[in-house]
């Protein structure tokens, strides 16, 4: 596992006048920093740390998102109403629902 290949983020944290590094395959982890570039390798390092640490005591470590693959399938639970709803906007613009669905979560 390449700890490089896990998706960061950095952000403005107002509520502690800092920018905060985060990494979305460990949602607990978190560096503050006064800088974009040091709240960065501030959260590599810890995620670094955090992996080796899970190999040593055996645990799984996660797989980076960019290394997994999608099938482009999900299920989503709605209710009926809505389901109707886009079942006769996605007939009146002559498309799938599916179709309809996914331009949806596109915009």
């Amino acid at each position: 596992m390449n700890v490089n290949h896990y998706t960061y983020r950095i952000t403005w944290s107002a509520e502690d006048n800092e920018h905060i590094g985060l990494c979305a395959e460990f949602p607990s982890l978190s560096w503050l920093a006064p800088t974009p570039e040091k709240a960065l390798s501030g959260i590599r390092r810890v995620v670094a740390e955090v992996v080796d640490d899970m190999k040593a005591s055996g645990e799984p470590v996660p797989d980076a998102l960019a290394e997994k693959t999608y099938s482009g399938r999900f299920m989503v639970r709605i209710p009926s109403l809505v389901h109707r709803t886009l079942a006769t906007e996605a007939a009146e613009e002559g498309i799938s629902i599916n179709r309809l669905v996914s331009a949806k979560l596109a915009a």
